[in-house]
C-alpha cells in the first residue's frame, strides 16, 4: 500500500471521532432538516399515487375504465422507473462534489415539476399531448427523487454516533410515511371542502399547486445545513472519489455489494412497501368498492402509527443488529399478505364475500375468443370497439365493474357465457355491428348481467355500516409492521454496507432500482394480473414471489453491518 493511500485511510479513520464531537442541537437540526426536506419531496411524489383514478379520467380518455386506470398506474410507475438514472447522476455529484448540493437540486426539481402538474391542461384541451406532458413531468419527478434518499440518509448517518445510527436514520425513514400522511391529509381536506363533482373537475389540482409553498420551506431549511463532516475530512485529504461510477461498477468487490443490496434487500423492500401502502388502496377501491374518503381515513390512521414504528425498529436494530429486524419484516410480509388480503374482503365488504362464496362468477369461453384488452387503441377508425368478441364483451364488463371471476374453457367456436351461481347469461358478439349498435347491445347485455349480479347479492359498493373497522386496522397494522421492520433499519444497513468514498452512488442505485422499478411497478403488475385472470388475489403472487426469493439471498449472503466503522 502506498504512503498516499495509507495517509488517506488514516484521515478517513480519524473521521470516526467526528460524530461524537457534534453538538446535540446541531445533530437535531441535521436530522430534522433532512427529514423535513425528504418528507416534502415524498409528498410531491405521493400526491399522484393518491389521485391516480381522478387523473386517469382527465388524461386517459377514450379507453375502457379498467385500462385507463392501468395507464394511470403505469404513469405513476414510469416516474419510479427513472429513479435509478437520478441515482446515478446525483449519486456521482454527491460523491464528487458533496452531499448537500446534490439534494438541494433534487428538491427544487421535484417541487417545480409537481407544481406544473397542477397547471397541466387535460385531454379535453390538448388531446394526446396531455398524457405525454404528464409522463414527462413524472419522469422529472422520478429523476429528482433518485438523488434525494441517498443524500438524506447518508448525511444523517455520517453525523451520528455508531450506537445511534439506526435510530437517527429511522427518523429519516419516517419521512416517506410523513410525506404520504401529509399528502393524504391535503387530499382528504380538499375533498371535504369541495363537492366530489368539483373535486374531480378541477379541485384535484390544488394539492399539486401547494407544492410551490412547500418547496420554498424545504429549500430554506436545507440552506441552513453544512456539508457532512465525513465528506469534508475525506475531501480535504484528497480521498474522495474522482470517478464514482467507474469505482462502483468497475471494481468486482463494489459491484458485488451493489448486487447483494439489490437482490438481498431492496427488491423485497420495494414490493412490500408498495403493496402495503399503494396496492392495498387499489384493492379497496377497485375490488372491494370502498368510498375514496373512507380509504383516506384508514390510510391517515395507519400512516400516523407507522411513523413511530420506523424509529422503533431503527432503534431496535442498534440493540440487536440490522439483520434479525429486517428478516422479521420480510418473513411477516411473506406469511401475512395472502391471508390478510382474504380476511380484508370479509372485513370491508361482507356482502361481496358472501355473494362470491354462494354465487361465484365464472366466464365460460373459448380461449381463442378472448383478447388481452389493455391497449391505448380501443376503437376502430369508424368508432366501433376493437374488443368485440363475446368473450371480450363478457370479461370487459366484469373487469370494468370490479367483479372477480374464474375461467372455464368452452368448446371451440362457442359463444361465451357468464355463470353467476346457477344463472347463465349468454354474451354477445358485436364485431359485425356498427358503433351505435355495439353501444346499444352492450348496454342491454350489461343491464342483464347487472340484474343477475344484484339478485345474487353482489353489492354496488361496500356498505359503511357493515365494515369491521377494527379488523381492517388490525390487518393493515400487520402489513405496516412488516414494512416498517424492513424499512426502519434499512438506511443504516445500506450506509454501513458501502465505503465512504462511493457511498452516495453505490447506495442510491440498488435502492432506487428496488423501490422504483420492482416496488413502483407492483401496484400496476398486481392490478393488471387481477384484471387479466379475474382472480382478485392473483396480483399478490408478484410481491410474494419477490419476497421469498429475497429472503433466501438475505439469509445466506447479507452480512450483519451494525458494528462497522462507516468512515473507512
Amino acid at each position: 500500500m502506498s504512503k498516499n493511500i495509507q495517509a488517506n485511510h488514516a484521515n478517513e479513520g480519524a473521521i470516526s471521532l467526528a460524530p461524537d464531537e457534534i453538538e446535540p442541537k446541531k445533530l437535531r437540526l441535521v436530522v430534522a432538516a433532512s427529514s423535513l426536506g425528504t418528507m416534502f419531496e415524498w409528498y410531491d411524489f405521493f400526491i399522484y399515487g393518491l389521485l391516480t383514478s381522478v387523473l386517469a379520467e382527465h388524461f386517459y380518455v377514450g379507453v375502457p375504465p379498467a385500462a385507463a386506470y392501468i395507464f394511470g398506474l403505469l404513469t405513476f410507475a414510469i416516474g419510479l422507473a427513472f429513479r435509478p438514472l437520478g441515482a446515478l447522476y446525483f449519486g456521482s455529484i454527491g460523491d464528487m462534489k458533496g452531499r448537500k448540493g446534490a439534494f438541494l437540486v433534487t428538491i427544487s426539481l421535484m417541487g417545480l415539476s409537481t407544481f406544473a402538474v397542477g397547471l397541466l391542461p387535460d385531454y379535453s384541451k390538448i388531446g394526446i399531448w396531455a398524457p405525454i406532458a404528464l409522463i414527462c413531468l413524472r419522469i422529472i419527478q422520478g429523476f429528482a427523487l433518485g438523488g434525494e434518499y441517498g443524500g438524506a440518509v447518508i448525511y444523517v448517518a455520517e453525523h451520528s454516533k455508531a450506537n445511534k445510527r439506526g435510530a437517527n436514520t429511522g427518523v429519516v425513514q419516517t419521512a416517506a410515511t410523513l410525506g404520504f400522511f401529509f399528502a393524504l391529509l391535503v387530499v382528504f381536506f380538499t375533498r371535504s371542502i369541495f363537492s366530489e363533482i368539483d373535486f374531480k373537475a378541477w379541485a384535484w389540482r390544488l394539492p399539486f399547486l401547494l407544492s410551490l409553498g412547500l418547496l420554498a420551506i424545504a429549500i430554506w431549511i436545507r440552506m441552513q445545513l453544512e456539508e457532512s463532516p465525513s465528506y469534508k475530512i475525506m475531501k480535504e485529504a484528497g480521498a474522495h472519489s474522482k470517478a464514482p461510477l467507474r469505482e462502483v461498477f468497475g471494481k468486482p468487490e463494489n459491484r458485488k455489494l451493489v448486487l447483494l443490496a439489490l437482490f438481498g434487500l431492496m427488491i423485497a423492500q420495494g414490493v412490500i412497501w408498495y403493496t402495503a401502502h399503494f396496492y392495498m388502496q387499489v384493492f379497496w377501491e377497485k375490488q372491494l368498492r370502498v368510498d375514496a374518503q373512507q380509504i383516506n381515513k384508514w390510510l391517515l390512521i395507519v400512516s400516523s402509527l407507522a411513523g413511530v414504528l420506523y424509529v422503533f425498529f431503527g432503534w431496535l436494530s442498534d440493540k440487536v443488529g440490522r439483520k434479525p429486524v429486517m428478516l422479521f419484516g420480510m418473513v411477516l410480509a411473506l406469511v401475512a399478505f395472502m391471508p390478510g388480503f382474504k380476511m380484508m374482503v370479509g372485513a370491508v365488504n361482507p356482502q361481496l364475500a358472501r355473494a362470491s362464496a354462494t354465487s361465484p362468477v365464472i366466464v365460460i369461453a373459448d380461449p381463442q375468443d378472448c383478447s388481452f384488452q389493455f391497449s391505448l387503441v380501443s376503437k376502430n377508425p369508424d368508432g366501433r370497439d376493437v374488443f368485440s368478441s363475446s368473450c371480450d364483451v363478457a370479461k370487459s364488463y366484469l373487469t370494468n365493474n370490479g367483479i372477480a371471476y374464474s375461467n372455464q374453457i368452452a368448446a371451440a367456436g362457442s359463444k361465451a357465457q357468464i355463470k353467476i351461481g346457477e344463472t347463465i347469461i349468454e354474451s354477445i358478439d358485436v364485431s359485425q355491428m356498427d358503433a351505435a349498435a355495439q353501444k346499444a347491445n352492450k348496454r342491454t347485455f350489461g343491464d342483464a348481467t347487472k340484474a343477475a349480479l344484484t339478485t345474487a347479492g353482489y353489492p354496488d359498493k361496500a356498505d359503511p355500516a357493515k365494515i369491521n373497522h377494527w379488523l381492517v386496522m388490525a390487518i393493515m397494522m400487520t402489513f405496516i409492521t412488516a414494512a416498517t421492520a424492513l424499512y426502519g433499519p434499512l438506511a443504516a444497513a445500506l450506509v454501513e454496507l458501502f465505503p465512504t468514498r462511493i457511498r452516495y452512488t453505490a447506495l442510491s442505485v440498488p435502492y432506487h432500482i428496488g423501490t422504483g422499478i420492482f416496488g413502483g411497478f407492483a401496484p400496476t403488475i398486481a392490478f393488471a394480473t387481477v384484471t387479466a385472470t379475474g382472480d382478485m388475489f392473483s396480483g399478490l403472487w408478484y410481491p410474494l414471489g419477490i419476497t421469498a426469493f429475497c429472503i433466501v439471498i438475505f439469509v445466506f449472503f447479507f452480512p450483519e453491518t451494525r458494528d462497522r466503522d462507516i468512515h473507512v
